[in-house]
């Protein structure tokens, strides 16, 4: 039906897919397309992570933390360096637990703003 076109998401993990499937299960076709445009414009692809954070080696540590709305660590990792490039590296090993952690929590913030009638 309507759920596989979560497929259509660009850089969409499997992770991801199996989540969106389970969370929208109980919704109207009109919910669900609610749903899909409203969280299409707040997720942020792993590639989009791994871009953000290998700005961290030219000079501007931290950007990746913002984008996913971290913003004092954003801010900690300006600062330090990206914790003297550490962070930095750390945050490019798990740019898609990153990734997938804020795609669930914006799901859920969408969810509720779905079944609220929004």
């Amino acid at each position: 039906m309507q759920q596989n076109s979560f497929t259509m998401l660009s850089g969409v993990t499997p992770e991801e897919f199996l989540f969106l499937q389970q969370a929208t299960a109980g919704l109207t076709d009109q919910q669900l397309n609610n749903f899909k445009m409203l969280y299409q414009g707040k997720r942020r692809t792993p590639s989009d992570l791994l871009l953000f954070t290998l700005l961290g080696f030219v000079g501007i540590s931290g950007v990746q933390r913002f984008i996913i709305g971290q913003i004092g660590m954003g801010i900690i990792y300006l600062l330090t360096g990206g914790f003297c490039l550490i962070g930095t590296i750390v945050d490019l090993i798990n740019h898609k637990s990153l990734a997938n952690d804020y795609n669930k929590e914006m799901a859920y913030e969408t969810l509720q703003m779905v079944k609220m009638g929004a």
